[in-house]
C-alpha cells in the first residue's frame, strides 16, 4: 500500500495543536518528543494508520512490546472477556496463579515470581531485594543500558561524563551505582577486587538492545556470573526487551548463563501494559515474609494478567520464532543491499529479532564504540523513511513481530528504497 496524501491532511496538525494546550510537549513520554507528530487511528498486524489515511509498516512496534503484532485477537479477545467479570479485587484471582506459572515454566529457571505495571518498578524491586538479601548497597551497572527513567537509574553521557539525563534529578541518588564499560570482564573483576564487599547486585540487559544492538563477547556474561558467585553478588538480567522476543527463554537461554533475578516486560503481554520480576524461591520469598516491601494496586491485575496468560500461551503453542528470524534476516539483507546501491556506508547488525541500522564501519561492541558511528546522520534518514511509509526509532533500533511477512517486507524494501532515492537528492 503506497501513501497518498488525503484531503484530511491536517488532521494530525489538529490534534498536535489540541495536545500542546493540555500535555507538556503534547506527548505523555519524553522519548516522543523527538518522534513523528503523526497522530494513529488504529493498528492492526504490522501495519499502522494515520488520522490523516496514510499507511506505515511497522518497525517499531510500539518501542517493542508488539512482539504478536498489533491487536492479536487471541489477547484483546481473552482480556475482554476476562473484564466482564472485574478488573481489580484487591485480592487475589485464578489468572494471577495461571500466568505466573505459565511465564515460570517458560523461562525455565526460576521458580517464583512477582508482578509489576512497568519494568521501570520491576527493576527497581530487584534492586530492593538484591540488597535486602545481601546487606550491602551498591550496584554494579553499565554504560548505555536502560533500567528505566527514575532518579537512580537515569544517566546520560554529556561531553564524555555520565551524569543525571535530566534536570530536576539529584545526582546524590545515583552515587550507590558503580558505572563501568559493558563487555570488559577485566573491569568488573577489578571494581570487584576493589569494592566487592559493597556490591548487592550487578545488573545489565544481557544482550545491549536499547542502545546499538550489541551482543555481549563471548564469554563475558559466562564470566560475570562466575564473578557475583565468587563474591556472593545477585546477578539481574534486565531482560525487559530481550525477554519473551529472543525465545521463551530470552538472552538467558541463548547464551547459556543463569541469573539470579530478571525482570521482563514489553513482549510478555502482547502489548498491554506488564512487568515482572522473577527468581529463585530463596531470594524471592523474601517479600512473602514481608521481609522485603514490594507492592501496587494495578500488579497483576485481570487485564494484565489475561494478556499474559494469551500471549505466553500462544508463544508456547505456535511459536514464532523460527518465521520472525528469517523474516529479520532477510529484511537487514534487504536494507544493506539497498544501501550499497547508493554507495552509503549503511550497518545493519544485530539479531533479526531486533537489530540496529546506522552509518559506519566501527567494530562495535559496547557504549563507547557505538559513538563512533554517524548516529545523527541515521537519526535524519529516519524521518525520511517515515515520510515514505516506515515506522521506525530514530536511534536506529529496529523490531520485528510475528505478524511480519512477505507482504510487509516487499512494502519495506521498496519503502526504503525510495527513501533513500529522495535523502540522497536532496
Amino acid at each position: 500500500m503506497e501513501n497518498e496524501e488525503s484531503q484530511g491532511a491536517s488532521r494530525s496538525e489538529e490534534l498536535c495543536r489540541r495536545a500542546l494546550n493540555r500535555t507538556p510537549g503534547g506527548v505523555h513520554s519524553n522519548v516522543r518528543l523527538a518522534g513523528s507528530r503523526e497522530f494513529i487511528r488504529s493498528a492492526r498486524g504490522a501495519w499502522l494508520y494515520s488520522v490523516d489515511g496514510r499507511d506505515y509498516v511497522d518497525y517499531l512496534l510500539g518501542q517493542g512490546p508488539n512482539f504478536l503484532g498489533h491487536a492479536p485477537g487471541q489477547v484483546v479477545e481473552a482480556v475482554s472477556d476476562a473484564c466482564r467479570n472485574g478488573v481489580i479485587f484487591g485480592g487475589q484471582h485464578e489468572l494471577e496463579v495461571r500466568a505466573a506459572e505459565l511465564v515460570c515454566e517458560a523461562v525455565g529457571w526460576a521458580d517464583m515470581i512477582r508482578f509489576s505495571m512497568t519494568g521501570t518498578e520491576a527493576v527497581q524491586a530487584a534492586f530492593r531485594l538484591a540488597r535486602a538479601a545481601t546487606g550491602r548497597t551498591k550496584v554494579i551497572r553499565f554504560e548505555g543500558h536502560y533500567h528505566g527513567w527514575l532518579d537512580n537509574v537515569l544517566l546520560a553521557n554529556r561531553d564524555g561524563r555520565w551524569g543525571p539525563a535530566s534536570n530536576g534529578q539529584l545526582a546524590a541518588h545515583l552515587d550507590d551505582f558503580v558505572l563501568l564499560p559493558w563487555n570488559d570482564l577485566d573491569e568488573v573483576a577489578a571494581a570487584l577486587a576493589r569494592d566487592g564487599e559493597e556490591i548487592a547486585a550487578v545488573v545489565m540487559e544481557p544482550i545491549m538492545i536499547n542502545a546499538g544492538v550489541i551482543e555481549p563477547k563471548p564469554g563475558f556474561l559466562q564470566g560475570v556470573r562466575r564473578l557475583c558467585d565468587d563474591y556472593g553478588i545477585v546477578l539481574i538480567f534486565d531482560e525487559v526487551i530481550s525477554g519473551f522476543r529472543l525465545g521463551l527463554d530470552g538472552a538467558a537461554g541463548r547464551y547459556g548463563v543463569t541469573p539470579d533475578l530478571a525482570t521482563y516486560g514489553k513482549a510478555i503481554a502482547g502489548g498491554f501494559p506488564v512487568a515482572a520480576l522473577v527468581g529463585g524461591e530463596e531470594l524471592m520469598d523474601l517479600f512473602g515474609t514481608g521481609e522485603v516491601n514490594h507492592s501496587g494496586t494495578f500488579n497483576s491485575s485481570v487485564m494484565a494478567t489475561a494478556a499474559v496468560v494469551a500471549s505466553v500461551s500462544s508463544l508456547i503453542d505456535d511459536p514464532p520464532y523460527e518465521r520472525v528470524a528469517q523474516h529479520g534476516k532477510e529484511l537487514m539483507n534487504g536494507l544493506q543491499d539497498i544501501g550499497a546501491g547508493y554507495g552509503l556506508p549503511l550497518r545493519v547488525v544485530g539479531l533479526p529479532q531486533a537489530f540496529h541500522v546506522s552509518f559506519g564501519d566501527a567494530e562495535v561492541t559496547d557504549y563507547r564504540t557505538l559513538q563512533q558511528l554517524d548516529l545523527a546522520r541515521y537519526e535524519d534518514l529516519a524521518g525520511t523513511l517515515i515520510d515514505h511509509g516506515l515506522w521506525v526509532a530514530g536511534r536506529g533500533v529496529w523490531y520485528v513481530s510475528a505478524a511480519h511477512g512477505q507482504k510487509e517486507l516487499d512494502a519495506a524494501l521498496t519503502r526504503f528504497d525510495k527513501a533513500l532515492a529522495s535523502w540522497t537528492s536532496r
